[in-house]
């Protein structure tokens, strides 16, 4: 009886990915409890490098799987979405940054119980989107570092800017492009993938 590999649950990209979502609350109570900025910046290096590492070890032992197709996405949002609030609670980035951001989001996030109901499933990653969520979590750490006023906080601050710049607009153009997407699927007959 042979099972489908796409199906295994239990793999080490899947743990890393695992590993990533338990990051989350650590690196808020750090960011947002004792304010131990260096300590949230590892845990948030850490979640970055997680985030290549899974990706590169499901390729290299061919474990890839559904589940790691949800988590790995899904990890990535969560980071993001916990990285912005608590930025905006400390005054890092500005409030409609975050709004805009969020926003895509849930815009995207909208579109994926009606696709589920016509028979699609969710939005496939691209490398638009990998790309926009690379930036960002990129320069999210750089941001934390460029706070304050020492000469390292002076040169990651338009590096900060630069990632964070760039990985919003290509994370806004991703989510246009999924939205299009979604449209493009509602035009067609149920069961019909989408371009």
């Amino acid at each position: 009886m042979s099972h489908d590999p796409a199906d295994r649950w239990l793999t080490i990209p899947n743990a890393l990915s695992v590993l990533r979502l338990l990051g989350v609350p650590l690196f808020l109570y750090l960011l947002l409890g004792p304010r131990e900025d260096g300590w949230a910046l590892v845990v948030l290096v850490a979640a970055g490098l997680s985030d290549w590492l899974d990706g590169k070890v499901a390729r290299w032992l061919n474990q890839m799987s559904r589940l790691g197709a949800l988590l790995d996405p899904a990890a990535d949002r969560l980071y993001i979405l916990a990285t912005l609030v608590a930025f905006v609670v400390r005054d890092i980035v500005p409030w409609w940054v975050a709004a805009v951001l969020v926003g895509r989001e849930l815009v995207v996030g909208a579109c994926l119980p009606v696709l589920r109901l016509r028979g699609y499933g969710p939005f496939e990653v691209t490398y638009l989107g990998k790309g926009a969520t690379f930036n960002l979590l990129y320069a999210f750490p750089m941001l934390l570092l460029a706070q304050g006023t020492s000469t390292a906080a002076e040169v990651a601050r338009p590096v900060a800017y630069a990632f964070m710049v760039w990985g919003g607009a290509l994370y806004l153009w991703s989510g246009a492009l999924y939205v299009y997407q979604f449209f493009l699927a509602l035009r067609r007959r149920p069961g019909v993938a989408p371009v």
